[in-house]
């Protein structure tokens, strides 16, 4: 006892396991025992979260373990592992724009272009000005299921 000072085994593990012994036990792995079998992982959850997610990529782990009636652990697995899905926040960008509006902003840059020379000798400098827009919407509320080749999402600010 003083070698293995608090690493051994208590008095009455060791009567128990010589007790086992004497009646004739030769292993000392555990033997098996009734319970619950692992039923979360199964074919059926794994379609069911399939088609959640495909639904509304945006859940949380818990409300979609939740609908399926499973835990929050073996969702995650199922998310991760099985699908292999990630979660990611959505990109900012400015604004969409429509075609129309993207090909005027080219031909503008190209007359600038054309200009510049006329345009850099009269430029006037001023006061920096800056403007604040209000998202209502955090960039992790933003955040959804993707797969490893399905595109990144976007998310367009207000005008």
């Amino acid at each position: 006892m003083q070698v293995y000072r608090d690493n051994a085994m208590k008095k009455t593990a060791v009567y128990k396991w010589v007790k086992r012994f004497s009646e004739g036990r030769e292993s000392v792995t555990d033997e098996e025992r009734p319970g619950r079998p692992a039923t979360g992982r199964t074919e059926e959850n794994i379609a069911k979260i399939r088609q959640i997610v495909r639904e509304n990529r945006r859940l949380t782990v818990y409300s979609i373990a939740e609908q399926v009636n499973i835990n929050r652990e073996t969702g995650r697995k199922i998310l991760t592992e099985d699908l292999d899905m990630r979660k990611v926040c959505a990109k900012m960008v400015p604004k969409e724009l429509t075609e129309e509006q993207k090909q005027r902003r080219v031909t503008i840059c190209q007359d600038l272009l054309d200009r510049q020379d006329d345009i850099l000798g009269c430029v006037i400098t001023a006061d920096e000005t800056w403007v604040y827009q209000y998202n209502p919407e955090t960039k992790w509320q933003s955040a959804q299921w993707k797969t490893a080749n399905s595109p990144q999402p976007k998310k367009f600010c207000q005008s």
